[in-house]
């Protein structure tokens, strides 16, 4: 089982997303993300993407607002993934070179123009709603095969 974190920043009706196309072997390569990463030892939810979206942007980011948990089994044929999802709005700092890809804000209305993972372009959109969700996206083969949720 892998802990993650995964944050949407948001500012002007824009959202920073990151083109996956640096680190050799990327699970994630060609593919737009937000913004996150695994937990390391001992650490929060909140301590994990604001530590995440620091070292893959340069943003120190205050007040993530948890939306919900994706479960992803066995999405890299390997290990369930957890992934608590974040939106944040409020964030100093100069975005940096990025070691993982090229980082881009993007107009709120073009994101699922982007090539994201099919499962994305359904999650994407509960991250402007003011529900909390549990989801479950199952795939195969870097291939979208179901997805379950509950909104609370």
């Amino acid at each position: 089982m892998q802990l993650a974190t995964l944050c949407y920043v948001m500012k002007d009706d824009k959202t920073l997303m990151l083109y996956r196309n640096k680190k050799e072997n990327d699970y994630h390569e060609g593919k737009w993300n937000g913004l996150g990463g695994k937990f390391e030892q001992g650490e929060t939810p909140e301590e994990c993407v604001i530590r995440e979206v620091k070292e893959e942007s340069g943003l120190d980011i205050k007040n993530p607002k948890l939306h919900g948990i994706i479960t992803f089994p066995m999405f890299d044929g390997e290990k369930d993934w957890y992934v608590f999802m974040f939106t944040v709005s409020e964030f100093s700092g100069n975005l940096i070179d990025s070691e993982e890809g090229k980082l881009e804000w993007i107009p709120n209305n073009k994101l699922l123009d982007l090539n994201l993972w099919d499962g994305d372009k359904i999650f994407i959109p509960w991250l402007f709603q003011e529900k909390y969700f549990s989801a479950k996206f199952i795939y195969e083969n870097k291939k979208l095969i179901s997805h379950s949720v509950s909104f609370y």
